[in-house]
C-alpha cells in the first residue's frame, strides 16, 4: 500500500469572489424585521381559511367605505340644498319685511317732520337697531341678522364724531365685521341683488361656525343704504351628518364583521372536509391503511369523501397483497437457502474429492472438475447472500456496536485486497489516516462493507490506482472509495444498489460478484443508522461513501467527506475557469479544513493527477478532513441524498456487486 501525503484544499474561493455583501447593519435590520414576520407569512402560506376570510373581509371593507362615501356625499348634498332652499327663503322673507319697515317708517316721518335734519338720522338708527332686533327675534338658533354700513354712504357712520346710524349691529353674539367677509361687501355695494356666500360666523370667545350667508343692500327710511345679512349657521346639519356618519360606520363595521364570520362559516364547511382527508392522507402514508372520511350528507364533499374512502380501501388492498406476496418471496428465498444448504454441503463434499483426485482424470474430465469446485464456490457465496438477505427483510439483524478504529478496519481490508490489486495493475492510496477515526460501529459490517467497495473499485478501475479517505467530524464518521475507472452514467447512481442490478446486461452474470453486495451494503449501513452513497461519471471513474454516526443511535446530520470528489471532471473545470482562486493554502497543522461553497467540494482534496489517473507516490497530498463538514450535507451533485429515503440505493457500482 502507498500513502501520500497531505492533500490541499483546491478550489476555494478567495473572500469577496462571490460577489458584494451588504453591510451587516443592513442585515441585522433585515434579519430582525423579517423575524416577527415568519410565522404571520408561514401561516397565511399555509391556512386557506384564513386567506378567504381575510380576503372576503377586505373586499367588504372597501365595499362598505366605497358605499359610506357615496352615502355620506349624497346626505350632505341633500342637507346643503335643503338648507339654502330654507335659507333663502327666510332672507327673502326678511328683506321684504326690512324694506316693508323701512317704506313705513319714511311715510311716517313725513307726516310728522318738524324737527331739524339731525333728529332724523338719530331716530333712523333707533330705527336699524329695532329692525334687527325685531327680524332676529323668529330665528334664535336658526339664523343671525348683520346690519353693516355700506361704502356709498360711508358718511352716515361716525358724522360729525358721533357714532353713527348704520354702525355695525348684530344679533346674539355675533362679531359682524369679522362674520362677513369684505369681498361680499364690496359685491353688494355694486349690485342691488341679493348674493349668498360660504363662510364662517364668528362668535364672542373666538369660536366660529360654518354658515351660509345671504346679503342685500337696501335703504333706510332716510333711503340712505345699508347692507343686511342672514347668517345661517350648519350647526344642525353638521349633527345630522354626524349621526349618519356614526350610523353608517356602526353598520359598517357589523356588516363586515357578519361577513367576515359567514364567510368563515362557510368556507369552514369546505375547508374541514379537506384538511381531514390530508390528515388521513399523512396517516394512510405512514402506513394506518384502516383510516377513513366520515361522510355526512350526499352533496359534493361526500361524494368527494366516498371516493376517498374507495381509493383508500382499494390501496389497503393492494398494499396487503404486495405485503403478502413479499413475506412469501421472503420466505420462500430464506426456505430455499436453508434447504439447499445441507445437499450443498454433500455436493461440496463430494466436489473437493472429485477436485482431489482430478490429476487421475483426463484433461476434459479434469477441467470439469475445476469448474464444477469454481461455481460451487460461487453458489456458496450467493446463498450465503441470500441468507444475509433474508435476515434483513425479516429484521433479525443485530447490529453489535463497540468503539472501532476505522484505520484498523481499512487496513484490514487492503490488505486482503492486496492480491486482486496486484493482478489488475493497481495501487491503493489511503489519506487521513494520521489520526483515530472511532465510532461506535460493527466492526464485522463495516468491514464487509469497505471489502465491498474496494473489490469493487478494483475490479473496474482499469488498473489504476484507488483512494480510499478517511475522515472524522461533525458527529460523523466517513470512508469514501474512489476509483478512476469506466464510471457511472447518469441515473445509474440511483439503481446501482438495486439486487442484482446491472449497468451492462449483456454482461455475463457468472462474471463479478453475486449482485447482493451492495444491497446488503446499504443494509449494513442502514443497520447503523447511516449513508451509502454513490458518485460518478462516465469515463471519470466512481466514489463511495460510507458515512455513520461517530455514537450509535444518534442523527446523521451530515458527512465529514463530499461526495463529488475534488478531482472530478465539473470541478476541474471550475478551478481551471478560475485560476486564481484554485489551490487557497490551508495553513499546516491539526484543525479543520476550511469548507467550501455548496458544490465545490467540501474539503477539497485532490486525488489525482488531472488526468483520472490516481496520484502517484510523492505527488499525492493527503487531506486530514477532521472537522470538516459536508457542504452539499443533505444533497449529493450525484442526485442522491443523505435522507432515510436514499439510504437503501445509496452507492454506485457496474455489476450491483
Amino acid at each position: 500500500m502507498t500513502r501520500g501525503g497531505r492533500l490541499l484544499p483546491t478550489g476555494l474561493l478567495s473572500e469577496g469572489a462571490t460577489g458584494g455583501r451588504a453591510h451587516p447593519v443592513f442585515r441585522m435590520f433585515v434579519r430582525w424585521v423579517r423575524r416577527p414576520l415568519l410565522p404571520v407569512v408561514r401561516l397565511w402560506r399555509r391556512n386557506l381559511q384564513l386567506r378567504v376570510v381575510a380576503a372576503t373581509l377586505l373586499m367588504s371593507l372597501a365595499v362598505v367605505l366605497l358605499l359610506g362615501l357615496v352615502v355620506i356625499g349624497q346626505v350632505r348634498n341633500g342637507l346643503l340644498e335643503a338648507k339654502r332652499q330654507a335659507a333663502q327663503s327666510q332672507a327673502t322673507g326678511g328683506f321684504a319685511v326690512a324694506e316693508q319697515m323701512a317704506d313705513a317708517a319714511a311715510d311716517g316721518r313725513a307726516e310728522g317732520e318738524g324737527g331739524d335734519g339731525r333728529r332724523g338720522v338719530q331716530d333712523t338708527g333707533i330705527w336699524l337697531s329695532n329692525l334687527v332686533a325685531q327680524l332676529a327675534s323668529g330665528g334664535q338658533g336658526v339664523y343671525y341678522l348683520v346690519a353693516l354700513s355700506s361704502d356709498e354712504e360711508a358718511g352716515t357712520f361716525g358724522a360729525d364724531g358721533i357714532t353713527g346710524t348704520h354702525g355695525p349691529r348684530a344679533s346674539g353674539l355675533v362679531k359682524p365685521e369679522e362674520s362677513v367677509s369684505e369681498a361680499m361687501r364690496q359685491t353688494l355695494d355694486e349690485s342691488p341683488d341679493a348674493h349668498e356666500q360660504h363662510g364662517r360666523v364668528v362668535l364672542d370667545g373666538g369660536r366660529t361656525e360654518a354658515a351660509l350667508i345671504i346679503g342685500k343692500r337696501l335703504n333706510d327710511p332716510n333711503g340712505d343704504p345699508y347692507q343686511l345679512y342672514y347668517l345661517f349657521p350648519f350647526e344642525q346639519e353638521e349633527k345630522s351628518l354626524s349621526l349618519v356618519k356614526g350610523t353608517l360606520a356602526t353598520a359598517g363595521v357589523f356588516v363586515v364583521v357578519l361577513l367576515g364570520a359567514i364567510a368563515w362559516l362557510v368556507v369552514r364547511q369546505v375547508v374541514t372536509p379537506v384538511r381531514m382527508a390530508a390528515r388521513i392522507s399523512e396517516r394512510l402514508a405512514a402506513g394506518r391503511l384502516q383510516e377513513r372520511m366520515k361522510i355526512t350528507g350526499e352533496d359534493d364533499i361526500a361524494r368527494l369523501g366516498e371516493s376517498f374512502n374507495k381509493m383508500a380501501r382499494n390501496l389497503q388492498l393492494k398494499i396487503q397483497q404486495l405485503e403478502e406476496l413479499s413475506r412469501m418471496q421472503r420466505r420462500f428465498v430464506s426456505d430455499v437457502s436453508h434447504e439447499l444448504r445441507t445437499p450443498l454441503t454433500t455436493v461440496r463434499m463430494a466436489a473437493d474429492v472429485i477436485h482431489e483426485a482430478r490429476d487421475e482424470f483426463d484433461p476434459v474430465t479434469k477441467r470439469s472438475a475445476e469448474l464444477l469446485l469454481g461455481q460451487l464456490d460461487r453458489f456458496e457465496s450467493l446463498l450465503a447472500d441470500l441468507l444475509e438477505i433474508s435476515r434483513f427483510d425479516a429484521g433479525a439483524a443485530a447490529l453489535e456496536a463497540e468503539p472501532v478504529d476505522l484505520r484498523d478496519v481499512v487496513r484490514r481490508v487492503l490488505e486482503g485486497a492486496e492480491p486482486l490489486a496486484e493482478r489488475k495493475g493497481s495501487r491503493f492510496l489511503v489519506h487521513g489516516d494520521e489520526r483515530p477515526v472511532i465510532a461506535e460501529a460493527d466492526a464485522r459490517r463495516v468491514e464487509r462493507v469497505l471489502r465491498n467497495l474496494v473489490v469493487n473499485a478494483v475490479e473496474h478501475g482499469e488498473g489504476r490506482d484507488v483512494v480510499v479517505r478517511l475522515a472524522s467530524g461533525d458527529g460523523a464518521v466517513a470512508v469514501a472509495v474512489r476509483d478512476y475507472g469506466v464510471g457511472l452514467k447518469p441515473g445509474e447512481a440511483n439503481r446501482v444498489f438495486n439486487r442484482f442490478w446491472r449497468a451492462d446486461p449483456a454482461r455475463a452474470r457468472t462474471t463479478g460478484g453475486t449482485g447482493l453486495g451492495l444491497s446488503i451494503a446499504v443494509e449494513d449501513a442502514r443497520l447503523h443508522g447511516g449513508w451509502l452513497q454513490a458518485w460518478g461519471e462516465p469515463g471519470g471513474g466512481s466514489q463511495f461513501r460510507l458515512t455513520i454516526p461517530r455514537t450509535a443511535g444518534e442523527p446523521l446530520r451530515g458527512s465529514p467527506i463530499p461526495l463529488e470528489p475534488a478531482d472530478s471532471r465539473r470541478r476541474r473545470g471550475v478551478t481551471e475557469a478560475l485560476p486564481g482562486m484554485a489551490r487557497a493554502a490551508v495553513p499546516p497543522g491539526p484543525g479543520p479544513v476550511a469548507a467550501l461553497p455548496r458544490g465545490s467540494g467540501g474539503e477539497g482534496d485532490r486525488g489525482g493527477d488531472g488526468t483520472g489517473r490516481g496520484a502517484r507516490p510523492g505527488t499525492a497530498d493527503r487531506a486530514d478532513a477532521t472537522g470538516t463538514t459536508d457542504t452539499a450535507r443533505a444533497t449529493d451533485t450525484a442526485g442522491t441524498t443523505g435522507s432515510a429515503r436514499e439510504r437503501g440505493r445509496d452507492a454506485n457500482r457496474h455489476d450491483g456487486d
